[in-house]
């Protein structure tokens, strides 16, 4: 079997070499000729999958190792009789986590207390959900908004509206799918008369499609609100995004809030199973094979409002995915879209809070406790 892959699919040609000969391409260059002889196509986010690249191929089979499919014409593979599956979940421990620890690291750089907020969840699925459940652990106060679940008979939580979450929360932070079409579109979703509702002293996170958050529309209200703090991980027109916006926000980080080494290893096993079972196939490889012993994190602080501010930077600092985007700022277009996808490509690898083992809390059995909960070992 052909099978081809982007070349940004972490192990790609270990996973499936048990399946077929590999060939790895840059995702967002892929075209309908690169395709000769294609069994089993796989993709990220940045390959558009539709009647253009795949008309006149043999292609029997795509996976997608995200979360999304907003970039997957699924009509046309429906009416081509062509295999589909993609990764949901693969990467939403470590988005969730990632937002934590920028509440956290904003907390520290704008002297805000993180535990007197009120967080309103935008999007209650995969990321969301998670985002939910580590701020319920901490005991910082949510609420979520959620339409489509909330119409679907989801009882799992007391479902908010869009304006009350406007209203009543000074932490919103956006976990939704991009769609344009249906009952609630979520495209500019938080679009300049949601801007310009948002209370003072608000922050405002989007690491779901950069799209849900208008950017011109934000960009113009940071002109005028200096009260408000913004942490964007993804951006309208990725990759060539709106260097002045990104120059305004407090975090700047490109399109990385789900890399952690795990989140990507998840997403290959996930379509490495969806193909054996698709092709009747097996394959040997596993993602735990490529997970390293687990590191050690040494906590001195001793009382709770520094223990959380410690652990989450000694976890992981944002500031430094922060500071390498923003370095690009002055270049053309052209260059600029060049870096931030190298950016993403030679991304370092960071681990979740699973691979740490936590030293420092045995004076504090709450403190303990909670870091478990939180998946802290």
């Amino acid at each position: 079997m052909k099978i081809i892959a982007d070349e940004n699919i972490p192990y790609a040609k270990e996973a499936f070499a048990d399946l077929g000969k590999v060939t790895t391409l840059s995702g967002r260059q892929m075209q309908n000729s690169d395709l000769q002889h294609c069994d089993c196509l796989l993709v990220r986010s940045v390959t558009n999958v539709n009647q253009q690249l795949l008309e006149g191929k043999a292609v029997k089979f795509v996976a997608s190792a995200t979360i999304g499919t907003d970039h997957i014409d699924l009509d046309y593979l429906k009416q081509n009789d062509i295999g589909f599956a993609n990764a949901p979940g693969c990467n939403a421990e470590s988005a969730s986590e990632y937002m934590i620890n920028a509440l956290f690291e904003l907390a520290r750089k704008k002297s805000f207390d993180p535990f007197s907020l009120t967080a309103g969840i935008i999007g209650n699925g995969n990321v969301g959900s998670r985002v939910k459940k580590k701020l319920d652990i901490l005991g910082i106060k949510t609420l979520v908004n959620d339409p489509p679940l909330q119409e679907a008979g989801d009882k799992s939580t007391d479902y908010a509206s869009l304006q009350t979450i406007i209203r009543e929360c000074n932490f919103i932070t956006c976990h939704v799918p991009l769609t344009k079409d249906g009952a609630h579109p979520t495209h500019h979703l938080i679009n300049k008369s949601v801007l310009e509702k948002l209370a003072k002293n608000t922050i405002l996170f989007n690491a779901a499609r950069g799209a849900v958050v208008d950017n011109q529309a934000l960009s113009e209200l940071l002109n005028e609100r200096q009260d408000l703090t913004v942490f964007l991980d993804t951006w309208e027109g990725e990759p060539a995004i709106n260097q002045t916006l990104m120059k305004q926000v407090d975090f700047a980080t490109p399109h990385i809030a789900g890399y952690s080494v795990e989140g990507k290893l998840r997403g290959t096993q996930m379509i490495l199973d969806a193909c054996c079972k698709y092709f009747r196939q097996s394959s040997s490889w596993l993602m735990q094979d490529y997970l390293p012993e687990k590191q050690t994190i040494r906590l001195n602080a001793q009382r709770d409002t520094e223990i959380w501010p410690e652990l989450f930077h000694k976890h992981y600092q944002i500031e430094q995915d922060h500071q390498r985007l923003v370095s690009l700022h002055g270049k053309t277009d052209i260059q600029f879209a060049i870096n931030f996808d190298l950016l993403r490509k030679n991304y370092p690898g960071r681990y979740e809070y699973n691979q740490f083992i936590v030293e420092g809390l045995s004076h504090n059995k709450k403190a303990a406790a909670i870091a478990r909960k939180l998946l802290f070992s």
